[in-house]
């Protein structure tokens, strides 16, 4: 285990705190318009807090190949029982991958496409294991996205650099899958 940086949440509180409180999901899908974004972390925030920890890379926009994503971490936590203390996942969405966490692609470069209806609800679905999401700020930058675009949801947090994000998680123990 990895010491706690001040004002960090870790998997255990975020586990601890949804089987209190119970999910907001229950409401619906949160969406940003509401004036939030997630919030920032730095690459020395990243840390390991299972014994098993594994990342998956994200850098396509590729609908077919995000869901299929979405199998494989699915079928990763079921080897493990879905224990979200088993193992802890993490899919790192940079480039095209960050569309995936966008309310709508409306003034997007992927403003012309659609993407398919519950693809972001079997995300959340997967959050109730534990499964975080980490967003690159220099793709929003570069694409001149407002970080508040990005769906408001406790388990996306923005990350300097996705490729930087990948790399530190590999540094700190994190297995490295890319679907496709």
């Amino acid at each position: 285990m990895t010491e706690r940086k001040p004002g960090s949440l870790n998997r255990r509180d975020l586990m601890v705190g949804a089987a209190a409180g119970g999910l907001a999901l229950a409401a619906g899908p949160a969406v940003a318009g509401s004036g939030a974004a997630p919030r920032h972390l730095g690459l020395d925030q990243l840390a390991k807090q299972a014994e098993v920890a594994c990342l998956y890379h994200c850098d396509y926009g590729d609908p077919k190949r995000f869901a299929q994503t979405l199998n494989n971490i699915n079928n990763h936590y079921a080897a493990y029982g879905a224990d979200p203390f088993a193992i802890e996942i993490t899919l790192v969405a940079h480039a095209g991958g960050v569309k995936f966490f966008l309310a709508d692609l409306e003034g997007t470069p992927w403003a012309g496409e659609s993407l398919p209806p519950g693809l972001f609800e079997r995300v959340e679905a997967l959050s109730k294991y534990g499964f975080t999401v980490r967003l690159c700020e220099t793709t929003f930058r570069r694409n001149k996205l407002d970080p508040s675009r990005a769906r408001d949801a406790e388990f996306i947090a923005f990350v300097p650099s996705g490729v930087a994000a990948v790399a530190a998680l590999q540094s700190k123990g994190f297995a490295y899958l890319k679907v496709g």
